[in-house]
């Protein structure tokens, strides 16, 4: 059994914390070198990165070949998109706008397997990526991969309780920038905000209490660190583009100095 991709969902619930390496850039050469760096998982950023199919294909089998789980944030509501990435070999699935126990429902039928769910028979390259065989697959594929629901909207926040009780939902992933947005009425975008950060706590208590993996997006380590402290089980720092950008501008500026 492949169990750094298998127990990965049991380690986030165990702990330490894990830390994502956020991956919109097409190229799996940066996936490679970012998880390089002792990421513990990539998430693939389908709905706003610069991917394409052949590159989301590329990047599972990337970190799978750096024995790193990776994990794929959707386009909002592409269900029937989701269970291919899993077919491919995606650890997990973070789907955004998820506002109700309908939508978080409607998330866990398409990529459960029955009794859980309906998801459709196909694991194209999961089996063998699990070390599972297909009568394994049936029966541990639902323990082995992760359905996560973004929240990061009024509406989300309200029916956060509805939301974590949906069976087949292994967590909630805070979406801060949106949920700023949506907070504010459209007046700010600031994932660092007061507000903000209430949120986060409540959700961090809610979801820890129901037995759920709770989890965020962090524009940096300094609020990643923040958002530990809090008991997050995983937490992505910054974004690739982030990273390249700010190193650039450090070693510019040192170049600058003299």
């Amino acid at each position: 059994m492949s169990d750094h991709l298998t127990g990965f969902r049991a380690r986030l619930k165990a702990g330490p914390t894990a830390f994502a390496a956020w991956c919109g850039m097409r190229d799996p050469a940066v996936t490679e070198t970012i998880l390089k760096e002792g990421f513990d998982c990539a998430i693939l950023d389908w709905q706003h990165g610069y991917h394409d199919q052949t590159s989301i294909e590329a990047g599972i089998l990337v970190a799978q070949a750096h024995r790193k789980p990776a994990l794929v944030r959707i386009g909002v509501g592409d269900f029937a998109g989701a269970a291919r990435f899993l077919d491919w070999g995606a650890l997990g699935i973070i789907a955004p706008m998820i506002n109700s126990a309908a939508d978080a429902r409607t998330l866990a039928d398409f990529l459960k397997y029955p009794p859980v769910g309906g998801r459709s028979w196909g694991p194209t390259r999961a089996t063998g990526m699990l070390g599972f065989t297909n009568q394994q697959q049936i029966q541990r594929g639902n323990d082995a991969t992760i359905v996560i629901a973004m929240i990061e909207t009024r509406e989300g926040l309200a029916a956060l309780d509805e939301i974590l009780a949906v069976p087949g939902l292994d967590g909630v992933f805070v979406g801060p920038g949106d949920l700023s947005i949506t907070l504010s009425n459209g007046g700010m975008i600031d994932p660092l905000h007061a507000d903000v950060t209430a949120a986060l706590k409540v959700v961090a208590e809610k979801g820890l209490a129901a037995g759920k993996i709770v989890s965020a997006f962090c524009p940096d380590g300094k609020r990643a660190a923040e958002l530990v402290a809090m008991g997050y089980q995983l937490l992505s720092v910054g974004t690739d583009g982030f990273l390249l950008r700010s190193a650039a501008r450090a070693e510019l500026a040192k170049a600058k100095a003299s």
